[in-house]
């Protein structure tokens, strides 16, 4: 679309509905700008008209794409997936679109992706967890791209951050199966390389067991990728040896759904004969039988909350840099005394 056309398509929009040019505009490119009735009614003459902004022209105007980047592990992760759906709700609701990239836990390929999305201009950048390579770090930084890690709280870090902390929010779970009595208590955590959430999880864990004077013997940590196979096979080597836990404490909620899977299997009862707990709190740990006790992390909020601190860095507000989610344990049926 030539820039005459671009001109053209707004002042007819802006003839119907009856104000002006710049006030289509600011609709257009910043919603919240205008009451919500005239966003409405100017979005609906759009539509009829088949109106459809030029990008490339939009973004030679404003120095701007409207366009977030955000790079996650995996898609195969439910809370993922309700996290970007959050956030990409809210971004829509701004005029943003949402471009998205996954690089399997490799920060190497974290940094390819990231170098892919800048170049294509994006406005921002959302990233998960604090543990990325040197050369993305020094080229936000260049860059000047505002950007935030999502999943994690770091007030001492350099880099915005948003989300609970991890370790406090582990260590009260493991507080909880310690208060029922249990004394022998496995753990089943993702793998912690290139994972710094993994990571501040088992800390919370080893913490509260130390603190109560137990231990974790090498045996009864297990560290596995995000599978329900893969969990239960932790669960079959936790269970089978000389001893076996009591109770179990997760990395995750599909982690806890894989051992609670293998123990009964194996015919155990849950929580009779053994206690899991998860963390995370995903749809489907309510609808269990048992229901999973688990850490209800509120994802949608966390992701919506990089979105709105993005924008916000952009429309050239100060705000803070660093935003604790809190959390909350869930007990349910999965858990009881040993």
């Amino acid at each position: 679309m030539s820039a005459e056309k671009e001109k053209t398509g707004i002042r007819a929009i802006a003839r119907l509905a009856g104000v002006s040019t710049a006030t289509v505009s600011r609709a257009l490119n910043r919603p919240q700008s205008v009451s919500e009735e005239l966003r409405q009614r100017i979005q609906s003459i759009v539509e009829e008209a088949g109106y459809v902004p030029h990008g490339m022209a939009r973004a030679l105007s404003s120095n701007r794409t409207r366009t977030i980047g955000a790079i996650i592990p995996t898609i195969d992760n439910a809370m993922f997936a309700r996290g970007i759906e959050a956030l990409q709700k809210f971004l829509s609701s701004r005029g943003y679109m949402l471009i998205l990239a996954t690089n399997e836990y490799d920060i190497d390929v974290e940094l390819e992706q990231a170098r892919n999305l800048i170049g294509r201009g994006i406005d921002g950048l959302i990233l998960r967890g604090d543990c990325h390579h040197q050369a993305l770090r020094e080229l936000l930084v260049a860059r000047d791209m505002p950007s935030i890690n999502v999943g994690v709280y770091n007030p001492n870090g350099t880099a915005a951050s948003i989300g609970v902390d991890n370790e406090a929010a582990a260590h009260r779970a493991m507080m909880h199966l310690i208060s029922l009595g249990h004394k022998k208590i496995g753990v089943v955590s993702a793998l912690q390389r290139n994972n710094d959430r993994a990571s501040a999880r088992i800390r919370g864990f080893r913490r509260a067991l130390a603190e109560n004077g137990l231990d974790l013997p090498a045996e009864w940590h297990v560290e596995v990728r995000y599978t329900l196979d893969d969990a239960r096979d932790a669960a079959r080597q936790l269970l089978t040896g000389k001893t076996a836990p009591t109770a179990i404490a997760c990395g995750n909620d599909v982690l806890a759904y894989g051992v609670m899977l293998e123990a009964e299997r194996r015919g155990l009862q849950l929580p009779k004969d053994l206690s899991v707990v998860g963390f995370d709190d995903l749809d489907w740990s309510r609808h269990l039988r048992p229901a999973l006790t688990t850490l209800h992390v509120p994802t949608d909020v966390t992701w919506r909350g990089a979105g709105e601190y993005l924008l916000a860095r952009l429309d050239g507000h100060r705000v803070p840099n660093h935003y604790q989610i809190d959390y909350s344990l869930i007990i349910r049926e999965s858990t009881s005394a040993p």
